[in-house]
Order: C-alpha cells, then sequence, then structure tokens
C-alpha cells in the first residue's frame, strides 16, 4: 500500500497543482441535492412537520438576521475563562467570529487541516442554528518565514506569498470548508496597520527604537491572562526577536524597520513592515469592530500570539473585548506536535493524494476538536472504509427512492423509526450543542446507518411496513447531519468512485487486474480449488480491497489493509 513519510524540511520547488473540478467548485458554495425537485418538496414538507417541535432552525448568513431565532444553546469552551460558557452573542442573531489564517509560505499541513475543519464545522453550526455569522479570516503575507523563503527560491515575498495563497484555498475546497465571508491579507491593510500602532504609541503603550516600534507588556497589568503565563515565564525568540536595545525582554515588535532585501512600507517611524502580531488586531478591527464574539485559531497560537493580540488591541481602545477564545488541540506524530518548525509534518497534499479528502475530514472529527487526534495510517484507512460505508448506504437509499413515488404523510413513519429519528434528533442537538462533540454524532450515525441497510438488504428488513417512507425519512435525517458537518459529497457515486479510486492508489493495483483476480478466484471456485480461492481473497485483503459475494456475483470494496486491521485491534 502507498505510504506517507514525513517532511523534514520545506519543499524545494514549488509545484502547483490543477485547480479542482467544476463539482468540487460549486459544492464550496452550495449543497447539491439528490432527489428531483417533486420529491424533495414534499419529502422537506414531511419532515419539518413531523419535526417542527424541536428542529434547529437551518436559517444561513443573508437572511433577515433582525428576526434570526436560534433554537438552541451552544455551549462553548472559553480558554480565557477555562470553562464551557453558555454562547450569547453582541447582537441578537448576529455572530462576528475572526480565526487566525495561515502564514503562506509553503503547502499547508494537516495540522492546518484541523483548525479549519473545526471552525467552518463552528460556522456551518452557527448558522444551522439560525445565526446570521460573519466569519473572518485572514493571510499573513508580510513574515519573516515568508521573506526567508522567497531569498531561498530567489523570487519576490509577495508573489510567493500570493501563490500559497492560492494554494490554500484550494486545499479548503478540497476539504470541502466553505469560503469565510471576508480573507484580508496583511499586504492589503497597512493603513489599518499603521493607524493602530499609532494608536497604541499615543496611549503610551509602545515606544520607539531607531525605527522600530515595540509594545511594552510591563505597561499593561493584565498581561498574560488568557494563557496564564507570567512575564518571567516568557521563552526569547518564540516570534520575540531577542533584542538588548528593548525595555523588556517580552516586549515585542508592532514595527520593523527596513533591512536590505527586505519588503517595506513607508510609515511615520521609516519605512519597514509591521510585526507577526498586530496584523490580526488590525485586520479584526477593521471588519469585526474592537468588540465581536469569537477569536479562533490552534493552540499554539494562545501564546505568545493571541495574548499579544490581546494586549495590542485593549491598548489600542479600550473598549476591545472578544467573548469567546476558541482554541483547537494539535495533530500529533508519535505524540509530538506536528508543525513545519519541528519539520515532522504531512502536507494536505500528501494525504489526499492517498485517501479521500473528505475522509481526512471524518478522521479529524472523529476526535473532539480541543483534543490531541495522533496520525497514522491506521487511522485514516479506518476514516475512509466508514466514510464508504456511510456513502453506499446513501447511495443505495437514493437508488431505491428513485424507483418510488410516495406522498409522505405525518402519520406515514412507522412508531420504530419515529423512535430512532427523534433519538438522533436528541443526540445532534445535545452532542453539537455542547461544545461540538463531533465525535459523539459521527458515532450515532451507525444506528440510522444500520437500520437503512436492514430495511436495503435483509429479508425481515424488506417486509417491514411503510419500509420506503422510513428509509426517505432516515436518509433525509443522517443528509442533514452531514451537511452540517461538512461531509456531504457533490453525489454519493462520485464520491464512492473517488474512494474506490484512491484505494486502488494505495494498494498499486488497476481495477483491471482486481477484475481479473475475481476471475481467477471464481474460475478457482468453480475446480473446488478452494485453497485458491482463499488465497486470492487473502492477497486482496492483504492491501485494502475486500471481495464481496452475492447471487449477481463478486464486487469488491476498499477495506483497512489486513496488517493494519491487527495493529487496531491491537491498540483497543
Amino acid at each position: 500500500m502507498g505510504t506517507l513519510y514525513k517532511y523534514y524540511k520545506p519543499l524545494t520547488s514549488i509545484r502547483f497543482s490543477p485547480p479542482p473540478s467544476k463539482s468540487f467548485l460549486l459544492h464550496s458554495i452550495r449543497i447539491k441535492t439528490h432527489f428531483s425537485p417533486t420529491k424533495k418538496t414534499r419529502l422537506d414538507r414531511f419532515f419539518s412537520s413531523v419535526t417542527s417541535s424541536s428542529q434547529p432552525s437551518t436559517k444561513t448568513n443573508g437572511g433577515d438576521a433582525s428576526a434570526a431565532s436560534p433554537s438552541s444553546e451552544l455551549w462553548l469552551y472559553n480558554t480565557m475563562s477555562r470553562k464551557k460558557e453558555l454562547f450569547k452573542p453582541k447582537v441578537e442573531g448576529k455572530v462576528g467570529m475572526y480565526v487566525c489564517g495561515v502564514t503562506a509560505y509553503d503547502l499547508s499541513h494537516i495540522g492546518h487541516a484541523r483548525v479549519y475543519v473545526t471552525f467552518d464545522v463552528l460556522s456551518r453550526y452557527l448558522k444551522h442554528l439560525g445565526y446570521d455569522v460573519c466569519y473572518v479570516r485572514n493571510f499573513t503575507d508580510v513574515d519573516d518565514k515568508i521573506i526567508s523563503r522567497a531569498n531561498e527560491l530567489g523570487e519576490d515575498p509577495i508573489s510567493l506569498s500570493r501563490q500559497y495563497c492560492e494554494e490554500f484555498l484550494r486545499d479548503m475546497v478540497y476539504l470541502h470548508c466553505l469560503p469565510p465571508s471576508v480573507e484580508p491579507r496583511v499586504s492589503d491593510h497597512m493603513p489599518q496597520i499603521i493607524d493602530m500602532i499609532q494608536q497604541i504609541l499615543d496611549n503610551g503603550f509602545a515606544y520607539r527604537i531607531d525605527g522600530d516600534v515595540y509594545f511594552s507588556v510591563d505597561k499593561l497589568p493584565e498581561y498574560g491572562r488568557l494563557s496564564g503565563r507570567k512575564l518571567k515565564d516568557n521563552r526569547a525568540g518564540e516570534r520575540v526577536a531577542v533584542d538588548s536595545r528593548k525595555n523588556n525582554p517580552a516586549d515585542f515588535a508592532l514595527w520593523k524597520s527596513a533591512k536590505e532585501g527586505e519588503p517595506f512600507w513607508n510609515s511615520p517611524w521609516g519605512p519597514g513592515r509591521p510585526g507577526w502580531h498586530i496584523e490580526c488586531s488590525a485586520m479584526s478591527a477593521a471588519y469585526l469592530g474592537h468588540s465581536f464574539d469569537i477569536h479562533g485559531g490552534g493552540m499554539d497560537l494562545v501564546f505568545p500570539h493571541h495574548e499579544n493580540e490581546i494586549a495590542q488591541s485593549c491598548a489600542a481602545c479600550r473598549d476591545s473585548n472578544v467573548s469567546y477564545w476558541v482554541h483547537n488541540g494539535f495533530v500529533t506524530v508519535d505524540s509530538e506536535k506536528m508543525s513545519k518548525s519541528l519539520g515532522n509534518f504531512f502536507t494536505i497534499r500528501q494525504v489526499i493524494d492517498l485517501y479521500h479528502p473528505l475522509a481526512l475530514r471524518l478522521f479529524l472529527l472523529g476526535t473532539h476538536y480541543r483534543s490531541p487526534v495522533n496520525y497514522s495510517d491506521v487511522q485514516l484507512e479506518s476514516a475512509s472504509e466508514r466514510i464508504f460505508y456511510i456513502y453506499q448506504t446513501l447511495h443505495d437509499s437514493e437508488y431505491i427512492l428513485g424507483q418510488h413515488s410516495v406522498a409522505f404523510e405525518k402519520d406515514a413513519i412507522p412508531p420504530d423509526t419515529m423512535n430512532d429519528i427523534n433519538k438522533f434528533h436528541a443526540t445532534f442537538v445535545t452532542s453539537m450543542s455542547d461544545d461540538l462533540h463531533t465525535p459523539v454524532l459521527l458515532s450515532a450515525l451507525s444506528d440510522p446507518l444500520k437500520s437503512i441497510n436492514d430495511m436495503l438488504h435483509t429479508r425481515k428488513g424488506k417486509k417491514q411496513a411503510k419500509r420506503i417512507e422510513s428509509i426517505a425519512a432516515l436518509e433525509k435525517m443522517v443528509r442533514n447531519a452531514l451537511i452540517v458537518l461538512g461531509l456531504m459529497p457533490p453525489t454519493y457515486s462520485e464520491a464512492l468512485q473517488q474512494l474506490k479510486g484512491k484505494a486502488l492508489r494505495r494498494a498499486k493495483l488497476t481495477e483491471d487486474q482486481i477484475l481479473q483476480r475475481i476471475e481467477e478466484r471464481t474460475v478457482a471456485r468453480k475446480n473446488k480449488d478452494y485453497k485458491k480461492s482463499d488465497d486470492i481473497r487473502k492477497d486482496l485483503a492483504a492491501v485494502g480491497i475486500a471481495l464481496m459475494d452475492s447471487p449477481d456475483g463478486t464486487s469488491w470494496r476498499p477495506a483497512i489493509p489486513l496488517a493494519l486491521q491487527e495493529q487496531q485491534v491491537s491498540l483497543t
């Protein structure tokens, strides 16, 4: 099977990918439905009638926000208070959310993927609850790392960063992360950054040295309240440059004077460029104001980045306030944080070359967003097998529903199915409203999927009263959950073919080779050569190809390779 290898240094050359397919791009804007308009209308009318007492609003951004009435509570863990708090927006029906974006100097890794999948789900769920969400996610396109990388390659830093911004956006489309409301870039916001630095100076929280401007942490007694760190614990050199000229080693740069070979902008303090932290304070204020609801990012940003953002923002505006600081946990490799600086990372492109992007998304959502998630082949194989099962079940449902035209009425669903629907809906609301417990929701999908499969394929299930109505209602319910999780493909059939294609790539086989082996096995079984038949099945299972026999013949599907199945068992 294919194996992913760690990157221990940045890519030495830039290889930019072609844009995603049209279907991927369309899906990033809207969700494609699976029923004909007539059937969908009837089914939606039916489903809304049976769940109207408890179903959250699906009102989305762009509607009448003043009339929005969020229909379920949401509890979020606030890093500032170190506890879960009931979410209450500053303005009823509206949410302002800022998430720190990538420093664009290389292809993004799956640690980045976890951040933006997490906040994509939060944005989706807030919209599902009826909020009008303004989601701002920035690009850092002016930074020491970008300049260093550009110098290595002999390229213009801004141009290099622009190319990697585009690559990042392609990764987000692959992962089904919906576009934020605004995606500001540092290079486009120098006036706002310079104005904020001047305000901080005017308020007495910063000082100038030879064209540099530094923030004075001693002037802000509350400094360290987000991270809980004391000034004596600060690590010199961690994006806080060691400089003997500073009043305090922990003071950080708001503006850096121009150096030879670096991009620069004119300012009241001379030519230069902004420090890392000031950009997010300036851009969040530009689009959301000094006081907004949610500020998010990876846990590694708590200190120093977000701590310094709070200091700057409060120094510039006394009324600056963020209600909820939300941070996701790390992706680890061998229990060590995955990051470019440590060199132990897998890029998103490396992973989705072998695994479907939605299998990667499912893997990331399979652990609560605040907990660390350890990357491994067996975990991705398991996620890939699971999502294939989900889409196969829903594809089979779609096929059988396409053969029937049924008028759905409120009493058309048997009590047992209604109990399943109500139970799942309760789990959906409880788990998602409890700090986005996506693993609980993903686990809860097992029961409705099993019920669908029973009604599709078992003798007893096929005899169930009002079977088609039950399948339709359960499929609708599962589909709604997948939409909120961002796991809904453009079509089930397309996703299944893509998943099989990735499995073939990992197995280093073509479909023709598998069909040839199936034919050899069929001949062996006819000749009662059961040893050869079993050997063929085992050989294919070893590389992640499972054979399934039925009265109609033998087919294949992706599976966890045998060696990894044994590893999975040993870990449980």
